[in-house]
């Protein structure tokens, strides 16, 4: 059985940027948002779990990331700065003038971090779940780089499509088995759709899975980092295995160097997905922070 939100969500569909934008508004009493940011391959339906946690006063506004979920795939593909633009084109119309609180989760924290550190007068407090950059990257991996990326593309991206949405199910809780069935069946009906054929497919753009030909710059990501402004909380999960590999970049001393208003939370029993599976938690965390 599928998850019942206790708030229901109010969509919207925002044209930015030359794109069909999805969004969602959760009203509350306080006029001053909370705007939150998914990640990689998630979509902002699935904020729903922690919204459910906060208090009911809490203004929130999620939306799709352009390519993902019920947002319009772009045709020419994807590039970082983008996902900056479109954040800074949905602030102009949720929180006109104002600085707002942003949380962002994996990729939604990167964005987060950049866009905090390049307009530090929009940020007010930042939390962030997990979106603490990639590896670094040396000049001699370009040319394997490059060659990646233009076999892909001549390839062809495509994502794998199942029999009925239990299946698919099936491959979630595999993948996620902290998460309960019941948030399970709901993230599996907002991260995909039944074909004319019959067939679940995922909502996302395929071409999210090629690889990104620009190596990732961590110095400028930090240079980025080190110029934002306001208070931060950084979150990681004890069981993520995506924290394991990025240890010796987010050591708490290298982050007290890098942010000057940090603060590191770690939440027990949660993996990366911590917003999926330890939402109470998640919530707990925001409405102490942003208190």
């Amino acid at each position: 059985m599928s998850y019942t939100a206790r708030r229901i969500a109010q969509p919207d569909t925002l044209r930015l940027r030359g794109l069909d934008f999805q969004l969602y508004r959760w009203p509350g009493e306080d006029p001053d948002p909370i705007v939150l940011l998914h990640g990689w391959g998630d979509s902002a339906e699935t904020w729903q779990f922690v919204v459910d946690e906060l208090s009911p006063r809490r203004t929130l506004i999620a939306f799709d990331a352009r390519g993902f979920g019920r947002t319009q795939w772009p045709d020419d593909g994807y590039w970082f700065p983008d996902y900056l633009a479109d954040l800074e084109a949905i602030l102009n119309i949720v929180a006109p003038g104002r600085p707002i609180d942003l949380v962002g989760h994996s990729m939604g924290g990167n964005v987060a971090m950049i866009y905090a550190g390049v307009r530090p007068d929009r940020i007010r407090r930042l939390i962030n779940l997990e979106g603490v950059g990639l590896t670094p990257t040396s000049a001699d991996q370009a040319p394997a780089r490059y060659r990646q990326w233009l076999d892909e593309v001549a390839d062809g991206s495509r994502f794998a499509t199942y029999d009925t949405f239990e299946q698919f199910e099936s491959v979630l809780a595999r993948r996620n088995p902290r998460t309960s069935p019941d948030h399970i069946a709901f993230i599996a009906r907002s991260w995909a759709r039944t074909r004319d054929d019959g067939r679940i497919e995922l909502r996302s753009d395929p071409r999210h899975k090629r690889i990104n030909p620009v190596l990732y710059q961590r110095d400028q990501a930090e240079a980025c980092w080190n110029a934002i402004a306001a208070p931060t909380l950084l979150v990681m999960g004890a069981k993520s295995e995506f924290a394991e590999r990025l240890k010796p970049q987010i050591a708490e001393e290298k982050i007290g160097a890098l942010l000057r208003h940090v603060r590191l939370a770690t939440i027990e029993e949660a993996g990366h997905m911590m917003h999926h599976e330890r939402p109470a938690a998640v919530a707990e965390l925001i409405e102490t922070f942003f208190r």
